[in-house]
């Protein structure tokens, strides 16, 4: 369809309005970080928060928290996705669609209530809230991002390649090592990016499941937020939290795009 001049320069400019609006409220979260006084409204450009701020032994556990968190579930996504993936593309069983559907609930349904459903579940079954129970949470979700990832590559590879490695002699696991895990090594990394970048940042699930000895960045932020005596550390960390969620996506983004081409073949 030809769109005349005035149009496009109409989809231009509204697509620059919301890109705007998206953005603003972020880089001026960002550039508080750097803000001189105790403020809400930047002031001036200074570093004497940074210093402070990883100073804080609470921040640093908060800190070293949400990485290890992170860090687990997905290992644990990364596993269980890429396993599932391979299930749902190159397998037919009972129940395939329900499980397929059933995997993508926990980041579909509203973060508060997988988070309910999940401290409910705990309970239930006599599971103490920390770290643990924080980890399994974080990968319910992590797991699908994976999963979508490996299986939009699966679906692109062409079934010859591991044919021809079978026909040379190769057995199963030979072909997964030399053949199929080096074409899905970029979904691989982009899935597990991703995932870490969503464990990284998430605090409504977090809330119900980490229990009161366990702390995260984004909790952190959302305790404090409140103080003014904490104001300035909480800029700085919001200014971490940024960098370590955005950065990510970009990076996996690039890497799902630089991915392996795959030949269609009939």
């Amino acid at each position: 369809m030809h769109l005349s001049t005035a149009a496009r320069r109409l989809i231009a400019t509204v697509t620059g309005v919301v890109v705007l609006l998206l953005w603003a409220p972020i880089v001026y979260a960002a550039l508080l970080a750097f803000n001189t006084e105790k403020s809400t409204i930047l002031q001036g450009f200074s570093l004497k928060w940074w210093r402070p701020t990883f100073d804080d032994p609470e921040v640093r556990r908060a800190l070293f928290g949400s990485v290890k968190t992170a860090f687990v579930a997905t290992a644990i996504a990364l596993l269980l996705g890429t396993l599932l993936a391979f299930a749902l593309q190159r397998y037919r069983f009972f129940g395939k669609d329900v499980l397929s559907f059933v995997v993508v609930l926990p980041i579909a349904l509203p973060g508060i209530l997988t988070g309910i459903a999940l401290n409910s579940a705990f309970r239930t079954f006599g599971f103490s809230l920390g770290f643990k129970s924080l980890v399994v949470a974080h990968a319910t979700f992590c797991i699908v991002v994976v999963q979508n990832n490996v299986l939009a590559r699966l679906r692109r590879m062409p079934a010859s390649l591991e044919e021809a490695s079978s026909d040379l002699g190769a057995h199963t696991f030979t072909t997964l090592r030399l053949v199929t895990l080096p074409m899905l090594l970029s979904s691989l990394a982009a899935g597990a990016i991703l995932a870490f970048a969503l464990s990284f940042d998430e605090i409504v699930v977090t809330t119900f499941t980490a229990g009161p000895g366990f702390r995260t960045l984004p909790q952190y932020i959302l305790n404090n937020y409140s103080r003014p005596n904490n104001l300035p550390k909480v800029n700085v960390v919001v200014l971490v939290v940024l960098f370590l969620s955005v950065v990510p996506v970009w990076f996996a983004q690039r890497l799902s795009e630089s991915g392996p081409g795959m030949a269609n073949t009939r």
